[in-house]
């Protein structure tokens, strides 16, 4: 029999959320905001992030907000850390978990096991596909194991306007579609210099297309071929 509360009302369930959107969608934003308003009613939290704009340990939006969080290594343990925080008398309600599409599986596995076994909430925020339109290992298994999948509904744009759908990596301003699924600041190969890397939202047609704003300002910008004559 499941337990009831003085009002008759059976006591929440911990859940697992996935809040996933392009780049530049506000999914930082909400992180911290949903923090906010969790921490403002009392509830103790763990922010947790990897590989953030503004360097480890640090949760941040391009709004210029931040906050102090934990990072997440490639072998860190979710599950063992809630467990030792728990037996060494520390309290936890719920997990904000940011920039999830760059956990492991394994890392996704160990958040579902934390709210089933332990009754913790987990918040967690990413993006769908990387700049090849291919999933993330931990946005796939978020997809197929969170409770509620929540798209935000800040709609990034394409500089066409559409509504971008696609995140797009360029090196020194041309999109390019192969190479590491991670990569975070410049990279320099051996004996060459250094290329610029950026990431840029884009329709799926202007993706398609590889076109990305400064090619389509270039484009524009060309000089028409005289007449012959």
């Amino acid at each position: 029999m499941l337990p009831v509360c003085l009002a008759g009302r059976i006591p929440p369930v911990a859940e697992l959320h996935f809040f996933t959107g392009t780049m530049d969608s506000g999914k930082s934003t909400l992180a911290l905001q949903t923090n906010h308003n969790h921490a403002a009613r009392g509830r103790v939290g763990r922010i947790f992030t990897t590989h953030d704009r503004a360097g480890e340990a640090t949760l941040s939006s391009r709004l210029g907000l931040t906050h102090e969080a934990l990072e997440v290594a490639d072998g860190f343990d979710f599950w063992t850390y809630v467990v030792q925080s728990l037996t060494q008398g520390g309290r936890i309600d719920y997990l904000i978990c940011d920039e999830a599409q760059f956990y492991s599986a394994a890392q996704i596995e160990q958040l579902a096991k934390i709210v089933d076994e332990l009754q913790i909430d987990v918040f967690a925020f990413g993006i769908l596909t990387d700049f090849r339109s291919q999933l993330f290992p931990g946005s796939a298994r978020l997809v197929e194991l969170a409770d509620r999948m929540n798209v935000l509904q800040v709609e990034a744009l394409c500089w066409c306007g559409k509504r971008a759908t696609h995140n797009a990596r360029t090196e020194d301003g041309v999109m390019v579609v192969e190479g590491d699924q991670v990569m975070v600041g410049d990279v320099e190969a051996a004996g060459e210099a250094p290329a610029h890397v950026a990431y840029e939202v884009l329709c799926r047609q202007h993706h398609r297309r590889g076109l990305t704003a400064a090619r389509a300002k270039a484009v524009s910008l060309a000089p028409e071929p005289l007449p012959f004559g």
